[in-house]
């Protein structure tokens, strides 16, 4: 990728987007923003209590993360964000046209199996089916890369750092 592009590491919670995110960045030489950081504390303190968040809930959310893509437009970046549903991915271009995204997508029981193993997340198991009911994945017009969780964190930010240089 010749001009720096923001980056949008998307999927469903245990994907591992906190994960390949700050290596993504690193590889591509960019500063790295965690999506969750965005939240309201009223969001955190939903989804901790096994609470979906609605479609208004992430409407501020989705605006701050849009916001800090636009302020990296020209300079490169790349943010955590499950931008499950094309809406949101759309509201996000809306704020930061040249975004691409990377998909982390994988089997749910291995996906179930990692997040049933982290520490310290608010995101409780529980609402992985709603995650997967939820997830529209990336339409061929939109501009992004589907890259595949199986594998070490290394291998999965190879597999997206090729898949990426390869966009047209």
């Amino acid at each position: 990728m010749s001009t720096p592009k923001v980056v949008v590491v998307m999927g469903v919670a245990g994907t591992g987007k906190t994960t390949i995110g700050p290596l993504l960045a690193a590889r591509l030489g960019v500063p790295y923003a965690e999506g969750d950081d965005f939240h309201p504390p009223a969001n955190i303190a939903k989804m901790s209590a096994g609470t979906p968040l609605t479609d208004d809930d992430r409407w501020p959310w989705l605006d701050a993360i849009g916001s800090w893509a636009h302020g990296r437009a020209g300079l490169g970046g790349v943010v955590s964000c499950s931008a499950l549903k094309r809406s949101y991915r759309d509201r996000l271009r809306a704020e930061a046209p040249g975004v691409v995204f990377v998909h982390l997508a994988g089997d749910r029981g291995l996906i179930e199996d990692r997040m049933s193993h982290r520490q310290g997340h608010f995101m409780p198991t529980a609402l992985l089916d709603s995650q997967f009911a939820t997830l529209q994945p990336l339409q061929e017009d939109e501009a992004g890369v589907s890259v595949d969780v199986s594998g070490s964190p290394e291998e999965i930010t190879a597999r997206a750092t090729k898949a990426l240089a390869e966009l047209p």
